[in-house]
């Protein structure tokens, strides 16, 4: 097929789809080719991100999948600029709910239903416009040299006890933490437990690397609010860490979607549809990530398949200001 032949298939393609026309996979999988390339934002670590493309391309090798690894507020940023200046330089996006929320509701996201969306829950789904390629949830690291057994917490209450004034660590930005921990408890109940832990002169810090490191060599007792998959990973590097969940525990959703007017948007379907896939979720949970399908739970871990994992709703990103009010006077005045 020459170029202007493979052009008019494209161009038929998407006018049929326009007009209510259902694309088979193979027909999909025939405009993919066409293309030849897909564009990925993602908030991904590098390695992490290279491992996804990998397994991707020895599926379809006739794809190339050209990134662009950004940090998450960059994602945010860097994808609203060049919408706003009418330019839709990715394909696919993936990056933390609260900010799929936003480009969902901005008009930023094409509507599509991926066939793997159907194995996902409601609550880590916009139906249509993205869905979860792995959770975060937050839960409390320990020192397990350190932390004697009768003293473990068993709910969030227990940190309010005596014993642990002056012992904790916090991350002092997690916005979505808050929120999620405010969603859980009820936002009365939840401001007030907060003020409460407030007063047991926790040690805020920033980055979750460093505060596992300082709780491994004993100076701290626990960190309050890190993800499950930071400690996993510095358990497989032989810290003396574990992790505790103390009730539901709060799990920021990290999305992935067909931006709103893709270059190629067919390889990018394609891209959604393996990483939401049994063997794309293999892959996110070899890179020590949590998946949410349902027929996955059976590769968990015990630990990790006993968490009760509540979705951090994507619609309190409307409110984020709030949030970060809250959390600023709470914890850092």
């Amino acid at each position: 097929m020459n170029a202007l032949a493979a052009a008019v298939f494209v161009l038929c393609f998407l006018w049929l789809e326009q007009f209510g026309f259902t694309a088979t996979k193979d027909e999909i999988v025939q405009a993919a080719k066409q293309e030849g390339e897909l564009v990925f934002y993602a908030s991904l670590g590098l390695e992490d991100a290279n491992s996804l493309i990998n397994q991707f391309t020895k599926q379809y090798p006739f794809l190339k999948v050209r990134q662009n690894r950004l940090e998450t507020e960059r994602v945010l940023t860097k994808y609203l600029m060049e919408a706003g200046a009418g330019k839709y330089l990715a394909d696919v996006v993936q990056t933390f709910a609260f900010s799929m929320h936003t480009f969902a509701k901005k008009g930023m996201l094409s509507q599509y239903i991926s066939p793997e969306a159907q194995f996902y829950p409601q609550g880590f789904k916009a139906e249509g416009y993205w869905t979860t390629a792995y959770a975060q949830p937050y839960v409390v690291a320990y020192n397990t040299k350190t932390v004697p057994g009768p003293q473990l917490p068993k709910t969030y209450g227990d940190l309010l006890n005596p014993f642990w004034k002056g012992n904790m660590m916090m991350e002092g930005t997690k916005i979505d933490w808050l929120a999620g921990m405010l969603q859980i408890m009820g936002k009365e109940k939840g401001i007030d437990y907060m003020r409460r832990l407030a007063k047991q002169d926790l040690n805020l810090r920033t980055g979750h690397t460093i505060m596992l490191q300082m709780i491994a060599a004993g100076e701290s007792l626990v960190d309050v609010n890190v993800p499950v998959t930071s400690v996993e990973r510095a358990k497989r590097n032989g810290a003396p860490l574990d992790w505790l969940a103390l009730g539901p525990v709060p799990s920021v959703l990290v999305g992935i979607g067909v931006s709103g007017k893709p270059e190629h948007p067919n390889a990018a379907k394609l891209f959604v549809d393996f990483v939401l896939s049994k063997q794309g979720q293999r892959t996110v949970l070899g890179f020590n990530r949590v998946p949410v399908r349902p027929d996955m739970r059976g590769e968990l871990t015990p630990q990790l398949k006993a968490l009760e994992m509540v979705p951090v709703s994507p619609a309190l990103a409307d409110n984020i200001n709030e949030y970060a009010g809250l959390l600023n006077s709470i914890f850092t005045q």
